[in-house]
């Protein structure tokens, strides 16, 4: 806790509040900026979109945000215009408390889709959430825990440059899938930056980080990754915002990468590096298909080196290429070479997958110097059985 590096002017809360059936289940965060912030957002491509996600893309971006409220239990998804109105009290909630206006409040949720928000619940919770509102590690540390679902830990990444710092956390374990997938993240500088300059930086950000992990390819309703710059510190402008926009995306990739070794049931992070192609959109294709494949993923839980499985993903993802052009390496093994297999011990392979948390596929082309990487995890009878069950 001591390490994280906590941008200045911003407060945190995570309480308590009974969304949760768990008695002592932090569910409920609000993060308040002490000055008017710019704020980005990107969300879910998905076409059915929780309420706080068509409400919060509606606000922004913005240059003068001040607050974000964050319930962790119930999606809000699929409620129909009265999630509208429940997000929107959200943020009025807020609001009168911080002491701004409601279109100044952000509103995240994560949770089961399709259950209204028990709006008692919520109208009593958040004023007990913004009445601890406390700079610092201990109170960040509560807002962490207060969006978990089924994640087993928080995920946290902070930087300090010069003058200022980039604080964020984030959630996520399944319904996990490109295109902001049911992962939250949160990110807060006290830098200045411009709201076009911060939206543009976000989306750059995303794209090649939290787009670029899977559990099980399913794309949720909720995904939303938030950032809010409140100008304590200095502005940014050419080579500073430069630096500033590598920051952010090492940010992105540290939380993009814990939610997929998070991932549920997990018990290997599988890294796939895809390189050669024409474009990194090209490489991009190839590594979410192999990232989603049931066969590579049941392969890696069962330790068993079927290669196979890998270079098929890749050949039926829509890439054009000959698979001549194409190599795969497992690890340190090299086990198909321009179109040709290679013979490798299969018991050291195998032993490769059993013995390590952390894999990794390497596959080449000959066609450029596109490339992409890209974080997924393997699927395991755990994660079928948490899934089964999760509403009954």
């Amino acid at each position: 806790m001591n390490e994280w590096h906590i941008a200045e002017g911003f407060r945190f809360a995570g309480v308590v509040i009974g969304l949760r059936s768990e008695p002592d289940r932090r569910d409920l965060a609000v993060i308040a900026s002490d000055r008017p912030a710019t704020a980005a957002g990107v969300f879910t491509q998905n076409r059915v979109c929780a309420a706080p996600v068509q409400l919060s893309r509606e606000r922004l971006p913005r240059s003068d945000a001040r607050a974000i409220v964050i319930c962790s239990g119930n999606a809000n998804a699929c409620t129909g215009e009265q999630g509208l109105t429940d997000a929107r009290r959200m943020a009025e909630l807020v609001a009168a408390d911080v002491g701004c206006s409601a279109e100044q409040v952000l509103v995240a949720s994560t949770g089961v889709i399709g259950r209204p928000l028990p709006m008692a619940i919520l109208e009593a919770g958040i004023p007990k959430a913004t009445a601890v509102l406390q700079p610092g590690a201990a109170a960040f540390n509560d807002a962490a825990h207060a969006i978990l679902t089924t994640d087993t830990r928080i995920k946290v990444s902070t930087r300090t440059l010069d003058s200022y710092s980039i604080t964020g956390f984030a959630k996520g374990a399944a319904m996990i899938g490109p295109n902001m997938a049911t992962m939250l993240g949160f990110l807060f500088t006290d830098a200045a930056v411009d709201a076009d300059d911060l939206h543009a930086i976000l989306r750059r950000c995303t794209a090649d980080t939290f787009n670029c992990i899977s559990v099980e390819g399913h794309t949720s309703t909720n995904d939303t990754v938030l950032i809010l710059a409140n100008g304590a510190g200095p502005k940014l402008a050419g080579a500073a915002l430069d630096r500033f926009e590598r920051s952010i995306h090492a940010v992105c990739e540290e939380l993009a990468r814990a939610i997929a070794e998070d991932a549920e049931g997990a018990q290997h992070l599988i890294t796939i590096d895809v390189e050669g192609c024409r474009t990194d959109a090209e490489a991009r294709t190839i590594a979410k298909a192999i990232a989603e494949s049931a066969l590579v993923k049941t392969a890696v839980f069962g330790a068993d080196p079927n290669w196979g499985r890998v270079v098929s993903a890749a050949g039926y993802c829509g890439v054009d290429f000959d698979e001549r052009d194409l190599s795969l390496w497992m690890g340190s093994f090299l086990l198909y070479e321009r179109g040709a297999p290679l013979p490798f011990d299969a018991k050291l392979a195998s032993a490769y997958l059993r013995d390590n948390r952390n894999v990794g596929f390497r596959v080449k082309l000959e066609l450029g110097s596109g490339r992409c990487r890209f974080y997924t995890c393997d699927l395991t009878t755990e994660y079928v059985n948490l899934n089964a069950d999760y509403t009954t």
